[in-house]
């Protein structure tokens, strides 16, 4: 079993920035990816941005450019740098990790981008 712990969401202004963190409790070395998912109420759980173990990445193409995630394997660590927010980037995001064929989440961490 792995858990995870979120942190840096928060209430920020259009075109401004979050950082936001999940730590493992195991060796991310262990972790195939490692990344984020957003969800609004009513709506499905969606693909903001996934790291994998060997360096590559995925992006939704609404954040391309905005976004970067990043991972550091010896800390168990991922972040997920958002840059240029905006208000449709309001949700509750959640840490993503898979361990072989078992995925993992988070608790979740309300961004709310808002003027």
């Amino acid at each position: 079993q792995v858990q995870l712990v979120e942190s840096g969401g928060g209430l920020v202004q259009p075109g401004g920035s979050l950082r936001l963190s999940c730590a493992a409790s195991v060796s991310g070395f262990s972790l195939e990816t490692m990344g984020w998912y957003r969800q609004i109420p009513g709506k499905e759980r969606e693909l903001v941005a996934q790291a994998f173990r060997y360096g590559s990445s995925k992006y939704a193409d609404s954040v391309k450019g905005r976004f970067t995630v990043s991972r550091d394997n010896p800390k168990n660590t991922v972040y997920l740098q958002m840059n240029s927010l905006k208000p449709e980037d309001t949700a509750v995001y959640y840490c993503n990790v898979r361990q072989r064929e078992d995925d993992y989440w988070g608790q979740g961490t309300q961004v709310t981008v808002s003027s």
